[in-house]
């Protein structure tokens, strides 16, 4: 089961200069996909924690990162050398598909900062930019590498999931509102194995307690059982509940 990560890169995002795009794009484009959204990072540009972050996700054999932020020309720019240091053998070369596209773009004027967003790691291969022909770029199919721009970056994770990961299986869903603490559900959540989607959220409708329970699984039958623990019980207990999606 592949598991998605999102490492978001720009100071100017902590310190409240921009505002993040990329987290609710990412988010919406697995969900209508039927995959799972499994963490997201925001950071500094910071190269020594860039590599950390990157190599940290790359110990999850079925992780899939989608990187924004960093692999343009300026100095702040680390990201290109960071996924070469935390992926393979620390050095960049020369991606000659990618040196032709900015040559296409800028000409001459390619030279001398532009003309650097062609060395990228060994073995990379290019995403596409709809906006103006500088690439994106991926290693192994599943770490995908994109500029910080929302319009360059979002096409080119569309590509790359249309391309690698058009569509799991359907997950399927159950949802009720109880109106109890959640504390008096906990023996019943007990008996939900760790591999079923189960997530307990309590909230107060005007005065009074309510948890909002929700179980999912990819196996229909399986979702269904172990949201009926939580029904029957509710209903022996005389706890009135809701269905639905809360």
């Amino acid at each position: 089961m592949k598991r998605f990560y999102a490492l978001i890169i720009g100071s100017e995002i902590l310190n409240r200069r921009r505002r993040d795009a990329h987290f609710e794009f990412v988010s919406s484009q697995l969900q209508k996909r039927g995959w799972e959204f499994w963490g997201c990072h925001i950071i500094k540009d910071d190269p020594a924690l860039i590599v950390e972050s990157i190599k940290q996700v790359a110990k999850d054999p079925e992780a899939v990162l989608f990187c924004f932020g960093g692999i343009g020309a300026t100095p702040d720019d680390y990201t290109r050398q960071c996924a070469a240091e935390a992926l393979d053998d620390g050095k960049l070369y020369e991606h000659a598909e990618a040196k032709e596209r900015i040559l296409q773009q800028f000409g001459e004027d390619a030279y001398p900062h532009r003309i650097k967003m062609a060395m990228l790691p060994k073995g990379a291969k290019l995403l596409d930019n709809v906006v103006n022909n500088v690439p994106g770029f991926q290693v192994d199919d599943r770490f995908f590498f994109t500029p910080g721009f929302p319009e360059m970056a979002h096409s080119m994770i569309t590509q790359a999931l249309e391309e690698f990961y058009p569509k799991n299986r359907q997950l399927h869903r159950y949802t009720l509102r109880a109106f109890t603490s959640e504390n008096y559900l906990i023996d019943v959540m007990k008996r939900v194995p760790e591999h079923i989607d189960l997530s307990s959220l309590p909230k107060f409708v005007g005065d009074k307690r309510v948890a909002v329970i929700s179980v999912a699984s990819y196996e229909k039958s399986e979702a269904r059982k172990y949201y009926e623990l939580f029904t029957s019980y509710l209903r022996n207990n005389g706890i009135e509940y809701e269905e639905g999606s809360y």
